[in-house]
């Protein structure tokens, strides 16, 4: 082997065998180094462990962070389950107690039938119930679900609540038609009950906007009828069986021919809240005109 001759003017060069060769000895004796003595291994562990430990930090933060979101989106879906449970079971209470409310109104207008029907216990009557209505807002001409398959004929008189609703003026196999006592066009014979004086119920739905009705042609020349008395459906109407409560009386006026007396009666029935009533299924056989 001729020895390494570095001439004047020329880089020094190590050919690559030689640099193997002294790396592969450099790496073996550290190889040895660390595996029989400890002179390496606390500056690498002191080097890993300042790169590492923020990695770790890092990694244990992140884990941590990830595990509370997953939890907090658990239970988040849990409450909104919950929530969409509580809302149907409020939908649900909210129609039970809709039904109840309907089955207490109902229950309340089947008493007052029921009451009622044992005050005319004299009369044989029958259920029926509202199934329409004319326009406006009062129940001044309506359609009931009864009619002659049911036995039903025109001028059956009509009550509810506490007393005189109207009468029958059309019947079809299934339904009747009634005009109540507030008709613009009803007229009533009507008769003070603690009296027995006579007068005439006139139907007006314009004053009924105030929840009364007027009276007419009343003779009371003694002044014994006073505001409160009972007015009732007199034996003299060839329409309305008699002795069935209408109303009561609001006030009295003196009409100007000093002869007779009129004013105003607060009627008997709720004609803006209806849904059931009751219809006498006999007709007063008198002669005479319609009152």
């Amino acid at each position: 082997m001729s020895p390494i001759v570095k001439r004047k003017g020329e880089k020094f060069t190590l050919p690559g065998k030689y640099l193997l060769f002294i790396l592969t000895l450099l790496c073996t004796g550290l190889i040895v180094i660390t595996f029989n003595t400890n002179f390496l291994s606390e500056p690498v562990s002191a080097v890993g462990g300042s790169l590492i430990a923020p990695l770790q930090e890092g990694v244990s933060k992140a884990g941590s962070w990830l595990a509370n979101r997953s939890e907090e989106l658990v239970q988040i879906r849990s409450l909104l389950n919950e929530n969409e449970a509580l809302k149907a079971q409020i939908d649900e209470l909210t129609m039970e107690n809709i039904r109840l409310q309907q089955g207490r109104y109902e229950l309340t207008n089947l008493r007052e039938l029921y009451d009622l029907d044992a005050q005319y216990d004299e009369y044989e009557k029958l259920g029926a119930r509202i199934i329409a209505k004319d326009s406006g807002n009062w129940f001044h001409s309506f359609v009931i679900n009864k009619g002659s398959n049911d036995g039903l004929k025109i001028d059956m008189n009509v009550m509810a609540g506490s007393g005189l609703v109207g009468r029958i003026v059309d019947v079809g196999p299934n339904w009747s038609k009634v005009m109540s006592i507030i008709d613009d066009n009803a007229k009533t014979s009507g008769m003070v009950l603690s009296t027995s004086d006579n007068l005439i119920v006139c139907g007006d739905l314009e004053l009924y906007s105030d929840g009364l009705i007027s009276f007419e042609k009343l003779i009371d020349s003694a002044d014994r009828v006073v505001e409160g008395d009972k007015i009732v459906t007199s034996h003299i109407s060839d329409k309305y069986l008699p002795g069935i409560l209408i109303g009561y009386i609001f006030n009295i006026n003196v009409d100007s021919n000093n002869l007779t007396k009129s004013g105003l009666i607060t009627p008997a029935v709720d004609f803006e809240h209806l849904e059931e009533v009751l219809v006498v299924t006999q007709l007063k056989q008198t002669a005479g005109d319609s009152n």
